[in-house]
């Protein structure tokens, strides 16, 4: 049976990608921040007949949390084989590029990126234990440069100085260690599920969390042909669903 740990998966998409993953055999570590409130989550999954999931406390801004989960995977299961990056924050509203303090943008990205880098580098002895593993790094058509630059983009308007930036420090990222890892048989890519209603978003989005997490399991359970190093969106109205960078 495989192992996910999928960071920020106590609520929302997280939550149902944590679910669906259930129901496809694999073990998952629900991460959560608040312990508690995870556990919480994992007694009414496993009413609801959902198996397989355990809460797990991870912070991926603090290194002793991070480090402390590493531990309880590596002593339970002994390898992790898919790594989902999911622990996003989207910051103080509005944020302008001339008026955002600086370190209202230094706390997303701390969350956003930094918190990415450590929770990767942590885990990554683990990882290649596995036969086959998987890095999914939760990115947003908001990272995108070249969609942001086009005045015909359907989210053109949508600008946030904090939020977008630091998904692309993390899609620039994921490129880089795709690369480094290659020969390795990982597959590491950057998975925005779309514009989607939940809590982060004050449920304004049009996508379902089920299609969102779908779209994440989709080019995170991959075979080995599968391309590593590339940019998913739910939002792009392709098969490949390939989004420019």
């Amino acid at each position: 049976m495989n192992t996910v740990l999928i960071t920020g998966a106590n609520r929302s998409i997280g939550l149902e990608t944590a679910k669906q993953l259930s129901e496809k055999g694999l073990f998952v570590y629900l991460g959560s921040r608040d312990l508690a409130k995870g556990e919480a989550i994992v007694k009414e999954l496993s009413e609801q007949g959902f198996q397989n999931i355990q809460a797990i406390e991870i912070d991926v801004t603090n290194p002793e949390s991070i480090s402390a989960a590493k531990s309880i995977v590596e002593n339970e299961k002994g390898k992790l084989d898919i790594l989902i990056n999911n622990a996003g924050i989207l910051g103080v509203n509005p944020q302008t590029a001339t008026d955002t303090a600086v370190e209202d943008i230094k706390k997303v990205f701390e969350t956003n990126f930094f918190g990415v880098i450590s929770v990767t580098q942590a885990f990554l002895d683990l990882l290649k234990k596995s036969d086959n593993p998987r890095i999914s790094n939760i990115t947003s058509g908001l990272g995108s440069l070249t969609l942001h630059s086009d005045p015909k983009w359907k989210y053109y308007q949508v600008k946030a100085a904090a939020y977008g930036p630091s998904k692309t420090a993390l899609n620039a990222y994921t490129i880089v260690l795709a690369y480094e890892l290659k020969d390795l048989n990982f597959k590491v890519n950057v998975i925005d599920p779309g514009y989607t209603a939940t809590d982060f978003n004050h449920h304004s989005g049009p996508g379902s969390v089920e299609s969102a997490a779908d779209f994440i399991i989709k080019h995170t359970v991959t075979d080995e042909n599968a391309p590593t190093g590339q940019f998913f969106s739910n939002d792009i109205e392709d098969e490949a669903g390939i989004s420019p960078w």
